[in-house]
């Protein structure tokens, strides 16, 4: 398994006069933050396009040969592309670098079906993805230390940029008053954010943290319910999943629904391109919920 090509065992890998080394990344966030390390020192393919849901990805023939002409693959890990698991594993000739590897992670307690399980959705949290910097900078100078300096840089000033981004979280979210930061998503992603920034997340549309399942109908009747005691502005969706659930209960609780970036980035043309904005575009659609709902 991905275990024997662990990053620790990463060699050099000969590349010719001119020649990049061919990186592969599964989402546009772990993209992101390998393209701010390798920069222009590497070619770079993300594998799941924006917009769609890593949970459920079906690969295309396109996805093989990139795999196959990879160098390295970078993945989120902590089973999120696991829908990709078996191809990766039967398609990749090189080394699997998890780049979550170290992240402090959170156990999911909220549903019982996935009670224990580790919680894959580590880029809510910022200073997470600094382990990922690290640990893509470390994979990248392994197997092209001619450029390791280089990667250094960028994982230094990336490093920087996200102390700054977790501090102007932390800022906006104190406008809104501790007891009100309660979160109702469509699947259990903000389990990082919650703890990082003191939200409570006290439901989800869809049950466990993958968008696969469907809630039964008891399941909708006690969210709804939770939803018209807490008093919650909002129900906060991604916008990779059906929005006709949501809308079902906005509808029936009299509650907006306000949709985020959650697995994936939007395209270069949209308001979430970059791992940074799209934490800066959800941050200020939730603050924005809660500051313009009136008191309950």
């Amino acid at each position: 398994g991905p275990q024997d090509r662990a990053p620790s065992a990463l060699k050099p890998v000969p590349l010719a006069e001119g020649e990049k080394l061919r990186v592969l990344a599964t989402t546009t966030i772990v993209g992101d933050v390998v393209k701010e390390v390798g920069g222009e020192d590497i070619e770079l393919t993300v594998l799941i396009p924006p917009g769609a849901d890593p949970h459920t990805y079906e690969p295309t023939p396109q996805d093989l040969k990139a795999l196959e002409r990879a160098h390295v693959v970078f993945v989120n890990g902590v089973g999120l592309e696991s829908a990709l698991e078996p191809l990766l594993k039967s398609a990749a000739k090189s080394p699997i670098v998890e780049v979550s590897e170290g992240v402090a992670l959170r156990r999911l307690a909220e549903s019982p079906e996935k009670a224990g399980q580790p919680d894959p959705h580590v880029w809510f949290n910022p200073l997470n993805v600094i382990t990922w910097a690290r640990n893509v900078e470390n994979a990248l100078s392994a197997l092209d230390p001619a450029h390791a300096e280089s990667y250094r840089a960028g994982a230094d000033r990336y490093a920087e940029e996200l102390k700054q981004l977790d501090a102007w979280i932390e800022e906006q979210v104190s406008r809104i008053p501790p007891e009100r930061r309660k979160l109702v998503t469509d699947h259990l992603a903000f389990g990082y954010f919650a703890d990082r920034y003191g939200f409570e997340q006290v439901g989800a549309v869809f049950p466990g943290f993958s968008t696969g399942a469907e809630p039964s109908a008891r399941e909708l009747a006690e969210l709804e319910e939770s939803i018209r005691r807490l008093g919650v502005p909002a129900i906060f969706v991604s916008n990779t999943v059906n929005p006709a659930l949501a809308e079902r209960i906005a509808r029936d609780t009299g509650v907006k629904v306000v949709p985020l970036y959650i697995g994936s980035l939007s395209g270069p043309e949209g308001p979430a391109p970059t791992y940074i904005e799209m934490m800066r575009y959800d941050v200020r659609a939730i603050v924005e919920a809660y500051t313009t709902a009136a008191n309950p």
